[in-house]
């Protein structure tokens, strides 16, 4: 079956900086897609405030009701959409470039993917859905109201503070989740939970410098095999990408923040050469090395 790529929609109740679709606040959403989705390039952040919804979620069943909190991470597949007839929502979309921007994303770690992956639903608290609405209502009205030539920023740093505040929140969440799991689970899956927390620890200590499962597997002692079924079964990802993701991670942060080289670049990360590099960089950012920097770079 066709999935398709969704952008974020247009017109009433939609709030972005200019025409750009890199951070995108819409309110009332009291409709569910048809289909199957995978958004290869934004994360969204969603808050129920009306009714009830369902819907598949690679794989896991994800329900939904009044001041529920999911996060939806990109590449991720949503399909089988229901939803009651009062049901609405908000939701945040944001590209991995605008994490950057706002400067949230060297405070998520594996340790967070992970943890946010397996338990992507938040009911939450009255004070905590208070406080998110407070920052939903302001963010979305510096948006509107942008007269000043530091509206853009304002609104980032205000962004930036509201993911910090959720991050702590699905934080919390997660560890409970997460001690009251193990309290449940046999040796085994335990076991499977300690070689995850593992590989996902030597995947951030690595830095984008090793990118092979092999390589991985036998730092742990385990086949390249048995590690991709024990991701697959858990977490429902290959290993290979989280491998990526933080390997883009790093080749995000040396052309965004550093005065390197593209060739000291992709020496440091072992890459065989700066055209493999290259083509890495093409193949998964959508454009050359160069091409990124002249975007990005801070220092410019």
């Amino acid at each position: 079956m066709d999935i398709h790529d969704l952008t974020p929609r247009r017109g009433d109740d939609t709030y972005r900086i200019g025409d750009s679709d890199e951070l995108v606040v819409m309110e009332n959403i009291g409709s569910v897609p048809s289909g199957n989705i995978c958004l290869q390039n934004h994360g969204i952040i969603f808050f129920c405030t009306e009714g009830r919804a369902q819907f598949e979620y690679d794989g896991a069943v994800i329900q939904l009701q009044k001041n529920d909190l999911f996060l939806y991470m990109a590449h991720s597949t949503a399909r089988n959409f229901m939803a009651s007839s009062d049901f609405n929502c908000r939701q945040i979309w944001f590209s991995r470039g605008e994490l950057w921007n706002i400067e949230t994303y060297n405070m998520i770690s594996v340790a967070d993917m992970s943890l946010l992956k397996l338990h992507p639903v938040v009911h939450l608290s009255n004070d905590d859905a208070i406080l998110c609405d407070t920052y939903f209502q302001l963010l979305c009205s510096r948006i509107k109201s942008s007269t000043s030539v530091l509206t853009t920023y304002i609104v980032r740093s205000l962004l930036g503070t509201m993911m910090l505040e959720l991050l702590s929140i699905m934080r919390r969440n997660a560890e409970r989740k997460t001690e009251q799991d193990q309290q449940e689970k046999n040796d085994s899956s335990l076991h499977k939970k300690r070689i995850i927390d593992n590989f996902m620890k030597l995947v951030e200590e690595s830095d984008g410098r090793i990118r092979r499962v092999d390589e991985f597997a036998s730092q742990l002692n385990i086949t390249p095999k048995y590690l991709s079924t024990i991701l697959k079964e858990v977490m429902n990802r290959r290993p290979s990408t989280y491998i990526q993701l933080y390997t883009l991670k790093a080749i995000e942060y040396r052309l965004r923040f550093t005065d390197m080289t593209m060739q000291e670049i992709s020496h440091d990360l072992n890459f065989p050469n700066p055209s493999f590099f290259g083509k890495y960089c093409k193949e998964h950012l959508g454009m050359t090395p160069l091409e990124y920097r002249m975007k990005y770079h801070k220092g410019k």
